[in-house]
């Protein structure tokens, strides 16, 4: 009996929420599903009743969303998922429900309002264009997902007619690659290696290095981007210019119990705060870990796996004094005519790092924008900071992806992004589609 009157109070509502629960759809023999909106009021998915009683999910935005606002036809996927209770269910006014109780007429759903920004999430679409990969962007201060963009993509309107050729679609268009995508965080895990660092020495300002363009270590040779001699650097100076050897050269001197430890602060190996679904990030190097192996790992290859999704979230705690505030989705469910049902509020998931790491991780990011790896960011309206990265796939070394993570209005973020192309392979950087992005945000 405790166990009945603990279900109804903590569990039910859970369960009966679940987009797992099957028999939500039964929902709709007597509601019209809701609509979805961005944070504008913009109308990203609507559902159009014809005079026969027959009705057609629209996506006004066709491909725009597809991943993030899914479908709803052939299963149900993105918030057409996660939110599947709320469009089937009706808050309608009472007298108006009663009526169309008697008159046998179906009721009209809820509404999803997001956080989504349909013109950031046009931009980052468009500066995409026809490269697979991801965009995410994000509020630091509140947590609020703004855009988020995979693609390849496809028309959520017609997902039911072209599903045996979406499912067996090498391009894996139907993958968010967002959320689930696993690759190689490239020199962007430097992030990650300079915290370590900072953390395991206090005299960290004081490290000096002599790039030759390239580090051996037993058989293993790793150059740096291009054969590139950055000469002597210090700290800054490696991460503005990415240098490979100099991190390589951090890798070796670090403790990796403590290098694992740190980088489960940062979420891998763990759960991420998500509302869609995701893959677990993976930090694999231990103690049985080769010398190779700690400067790959250093330098963002080896075998350690991320997200973008991921990434945005590391980047948005570094943005935030090192606090992750809970990533979300939906602002707020209100019923067809405004009235609202339920508010989303701003909430703090974790802190990764003290403010101490994360305003001087911000500060080094910074120096990439200014005189590194990333000046293409520099000389515009707003400020920005951030790390650039290349990826390699492929033992072929001209075989990349390029990567970049960001934040602008440096002394006070406004936005955060992570930003992925695949097989960019140097003919496209990651760093120029977020600068579009956050053009369209203040321009």
């Amino acid at each position: 009996m405790g166990y009945i009157v603990y279900f109804q109070v903590r569990e039910s509502r859970d369960i009966i929420r679940s987009p797992y629960n099957a028999r939500q759809d039964s929902y709709a023999d007597r509601v019209v599903r809701g609509d979805i909106l961005d944070r504008d009021g913009n109308v990203l998915a609507h559902s159009e009743v014809q005079p026969d009683g027959t009705e057609t999910r629209e996506y006004p935005y066709g491909n725009v969303f597809a991943h993030v606002v899914g479908y709803s036809s052939q299963g149900k996927s993105g918030l057409e998922s996660e939110m599947n209770f709320e469009l089937l269910t009706s808050n309608a006014f009472f007298l108006e429900k009663l009526r169309n109780e008697f008159q046998d007429q179906k009721n009209i759903g809820d509404t999803v309002v997001t956080t989504l920004d349909a013109d950031l999430q046009q931009a980052a679409s468009d500066a995409l264009g026809n490269y697979k990969g991801a965009v995410v962007v994000m509020e630091p201060g509140t947590g609020k997902i703004l855009a988020m963009v995979s693609k390849p993509d496809f028309d959520p309107a017609g997902v039911s007619l072209n599903w045996e050729t979406l499912n067996s679609d090498p391009d894996s268009a139907l993958l968010n690659r967002a959320t689930l995508g696993q690759y190689a965080p490239g020199s962007t895990f430097k992030l990650v290696t300079a915290l370590e660092f900072m953390r395991e020495n206090a005299a960290y300002d004081s490290y000096s290095y002599t790039c030759n363009g390239a580090i051996q270590q037993g058989d293993t040779v790793i150059r740096c981007y291009n054969g590139h001699v950055h000469g002597t650097v210090d700290f800054r100076d490696s991460l503005a210019y990415s240098c490979n050897t100099s991190f390589c050269n951090i890798g070796l001197s670090l403790d990796i119990g403590e290098f694992r430890d740190t980088a489960k602060e940062l979420l891998f190996n763990t759960s991420l705060p998500s509302q869609l679904p995701y893959s677990k990030s993976s930090f694999t190097l231990d103690r049985a870990g080769t010398e190779a192996d700690c400067m790959m790992t250093a330098m963002g290859q080896g075998k350690t796996q991320v997200s973008p999704y991921h990434m945005a979230l590391i980047t948005s705690a570094i943005a935030n004094g090192g606090i992750l505030m809970e990533p979300y989705l939906v602002d707020a469910v209100t019923n067809y005519a405004g009235t609202e049902i339920e508010k989303n509020m701003p909430e703090q998931y974790k802190r990764l790092m003290t403010s101490g790491e994360a305003a001087a991780l911000k500060d080094y990011m910074k120096s990439v924008v200014d005189y590194g790896t990333a000046t293409a960011l520099s000389g515009r309206s707003y400020t920005a900071a951030g790390k650039t990265g290349t990826a390699e796939y492929s033992s072929d070394k001209e075989k990349d992806h390029s990567w970049f993570v960001g934040m602008t209005n440096v002394d006070n973020p406004e936005l955060v992004i992570s930003v992925i192309i695949e097989s960019s392979d140097g003919s496209a950087r990651a760093v120029d589609v977020a600068g579009r992005v956050f053009d369209a945000y203040y321009y």
